[in-house]
């Protein structure tokens, strides 16, 4: 919990709203992690995912749902992931609803979960973001990440944090 914003587990209603990040997602976003032709993933599809999530099996990984605290309102989520990291140094993840863009909630939300890594004993962070996502960038940036310079098969740059 941060002074305005609640990081939660997922409950079934979610569901919905996290497809909502889906179908607001820049076009030039993999394919893979937009709503395809066919409307895939549903709202269904989303929900099974929040029940099966296996990330939450693991201690001080997963993507929480971010709430405003003062009206329980949904803006997105954060956490920690496997994804091109490890368990040891697993990678940072946030999305935000575009209505939730500009007030600082990314970087509040993301410096909760920083000091959280940290408190698990976890030295180094990454983060995966493509070179387009300047705003995310600016997050990481205030967060004492840096640039690794290094660069995925998927054109993405990664940046890192130690402490």
């Amino acid at each position: 919990m941060t002074e305005r914003l609640r990081l939660r587990r997922w409950v079934p209603s979610d569901a919905e709203e996290y497809r909502g990040l889906w179908l607001e997602r820049d076009p030039r976003v993999p394919p893979i992690r937009r709503i395809d032709a066919e409307g895939r993933p549903t709202v269904e599809d989303i929900r099974g995912w929040l029940l099966n999530n296996p990330l939450a099996a693991d201690p001080g990984l997963g993507l929480l749902p971010i709430e405003l605290r003062d009206t329980g309102e949904f803006i997105g989520y954060c956490g920690l992931t496997v994804g091109q990291g490890s368990l040891d140094e697993p990678e940072i993840a946030y999305e935000l609803a575009q209505r939730a863009h500009g007030h600082g909630y990314a970087t509040e939300a993301a410096r909760a979960v920083v000091e959280a890594a940290t408190r698990t004993g976890r030295r180094r962070l990454w983060a995966t973001v493509w070179e387009w996502n300047t705003p995310s960038f600016r997050v990481l940036e205030k967060l004492d990440f840096y640039r690794s310079g290094r660069i995925t098969e998927n054109a993405e740059r990664a940046a890192t944090r130690s402490g």
